[in-house]
């Protein structure tokens, strides 16, 4: 099951979930998948580090929603219970497993926890006793597989490259609506990026140019093997889709000058 185009970052889920760890760094996004609306948090630290050779074995535990909205997401009234399931389940787990918590997924009326262990004995049958004993009304679901490779982590937890240029240019959005600015009004949008070579850089100045971007800038930075930095604006809207589809194009040409799209900036208008 692929995402076939992201929504939305579903940033209330950063509040409501009981994943939050001092240490890990999580996001959350809103995606779409072959049988509708799908949302995600992931633990982003983990990419770092895996896979963890330590930690083997897959854990998917869950339940079936007992209440969802039309697009087979959980209601605002189900994440109380949901939260102290997942809790329950965490509790569980870390009582009995050396494990990496790596993320959460909501689809089609069912929410599952992903976690990576060391050793799978007996971890069915305390999850089973957990289910029944606290959420009898809740029917429950429990898979685990070798997953060496933390697979399910790295191509379907974690975010594509795109979903992430997504996540966080909505970051920057929600902090300029914050500051109560209009985000359908054009305005001056800076963009930096940076090339191997100067060739590289001028051939993508070209097609900036050709889609009447301004040239800023041309200088030397220190960043490592990518000395060529490039500095652009042009006039665009800023909400997330416009600006999105903006920085995706940016980052797709710079990709094939072998250069790096290294983000925007730009001023409150209200």
């Amino acid at each position: 099951m692929k995402i076939k185009y992201i929504i939305s970052s579903w940033l209330l889920l950063l509040s409501l979930c009981s994943f939050s760890q001092d240490e890990d760094h999580w996001e959350a996004y809103l995606a779409q998948y072959e049988k509708g609306a799908g949302s995600t948090l992931v633990n982003m630290s983990l990419k770092e580090f895996a896979p963890i050779q330590k930690y083997p074995f897959l854990l998917k535990a869950g339940v079936r929603l007992v209440k969802c909205t039309n697009e087979g997401l959980p209601t605002k009234e189900e994440f109380q219970t949901l939260n102290s399931i997942s809790d329950k389940i965490k509790s569980t787990i870390d009582g009995l497993k050396q494990n990496k918590s790596a993320g959460t997924f909501s689809y089609q009326c069912s929410r599952m926890d992903y976690y990576y262990i060391k050793d799978t004995n007996n971890i069915r049958k305390y999850l089973e006793d957990a289910f029944k004993t606290n959420f009898p009304k809740y029917e429950y679901m429990i898979e685990i597989k070798n997953d060496p490779n933390w697979e399910a982590y790295l191509t379907f937890l974690y975010p594509n490259e795109e979903t992430r240029e997504y996540i966080e240019n909505e970051k920057v959005v929600l902090s300029l609506h914050k500051a109560g600015d209009d985000l359908s009004k054009p305005r001056q949008v800076d963009h930096w990026l940076y090339f191997k070579t100067d060739g590289d850089r001028e051939s993508f100045l070209r097609y900036a140019l050709q889609e009447k971007f301004k040239l800023e800038e041309k200088d030397i930075s220190d960043k490592s093997a990518l000395h060529f930095k490039l500095h652009l604006s042009r006039a665009d809207k800023v909400d997330i889709s416009s600006i999105s589809a903006v920085t995706i194009a940016l980052r797709r040409k710079a990709k094939e000058y072998n250069g790096e799209y290294d983000g925007w900036e730009t001023f409150v208008i209200k």
